[in-house]
């Protein structure tokens, strides 16, 4: 089963629903928001149909996240990254220290509306020389903290910018699609996350120029800690999601190229695929969007 937020043919509201064996059932949440507002047993007891199913191929999908709930991203959380960090910076020793540190290293990734879904381009800066995506499970926690859900995350960043100085760090991941999500949400209650296998493949020209995979049993730290120091000093009341770092990183010489495709999947919570653009123009369209949902498909493959 997964949570998904779509809009139907014809229609202009975006609705939230149960997808499940080709077909999505709405249910009585309006809005992602409003689900996550809800406590963990009346958010499941609310997963109950409530309406006529469609097929799961007649509608246009959306970002699973809207209204205030905001995606936050957390770094250097396995020794790959740890690893890559020190090779691209020229103050190696920060992202060595943080590593082990008591206190992760937690940031603001995404307001929702500039989020990008499955089958939608994943942008890279104008005047950025080295781009790579970053494949990480996503924690999808309610207004109280609670983990109630999983979905795939494409934490796109330029290392040559955050190279440079790793306070340029907000500059080397906000960005005109810099954060894709899977269209799904995957309940807490259905998914086993101590060992996830997550890959992750780069096709250009119908060849892959890189392939890798991990695992979430090598996350230095546990999701509920980095869910624990997210919440303890801010309030969520539309909840939030986490992304829990990324343990495959290409080496230093590979960028992205305008034109390649990012696929990614994460055994039991999902898969996302994403062709790559460059600079701000070829996504303005979400703009459009904020009002006007389907203005999203122009964005999709």
């Amino acid at each position: 089963m997964e949570i998904v937020r779509y809009v139907e043919q014809g229609a202009a509201e975006p609705r939230v629903g149960v997808r499940r064996d080709g077909k999505i059932a709405p249910v009585r949440f309006g809005s992602v928001a409003e689900l996550l507002r809800e406590p963990l047993d009346a958010l499941r007891a609310g997963l109950e149909p409530a309406g006529s199913e469609v097929d799961a191929d007649s509608v246009t999908y959306l970002p699973p996240v809207d209204g205030r709930t905001e995606v936050w991203a957390s770094g250097v959380t396995y020794e790959r990254s740890r690893e890559g960090r020190v090779e691209e910076s020229v103050q190696a020793s920060v992202y060595e220290l943080v590593y082990d540190a008591p206190r992760p290293e937690l940031f603001l990734k995404a307001v929702a509306w500039r989020v990008v879904t499955d089958g939608e381009p994943v942008g890279v800066r104008a005047d950025s020389e080295v781009d790579v995506p970053e494949p990480e499970l996503a924690v999808v926690a309610n207004s109280r903290g609670e983990i109630v859900g999983y979905t795939v995350c494409n934490d796109m960043s330029s290392r040559s910018i955050e190279g440079v100085n790793p306070l340029y760090i907000p500059q080397a991941k906000i960005f005109n699609g810099s954060c894709s999500l899977a269209t799904g949400i995957r309940p807490a209650w259905e998914v086993d996350t101590a060992d996830l296998a997550i890959t992750m493949k780069i096709v250009r020209d119908d060849a892959v120029v890189f392939e890798g995979e991990t695992s979430t049993a090598r996350l230095h730290r546990t999701l509920e800690e980095l869910v624990e120091v997210l919440y303890a000093p801010s309030d969520f009341p539309d909840g939030a999601i986490l992304t829990t770092g990324t343990g495959i990183v290409p080496e230093l010489s590979f960028s992205l190229t305008e034109g390649d495709r990012v696929d990614i999947e994460i055994a039991q919570v999902g898969t996302l695929s994403n062709p790559v653009v460059r600079g701000r123009e070829p996504l303005s369209w979400l703009v459009d969007a904020i009002e006007r949902p389907a203005a999203r498909r122009k964005g999709q493959l």
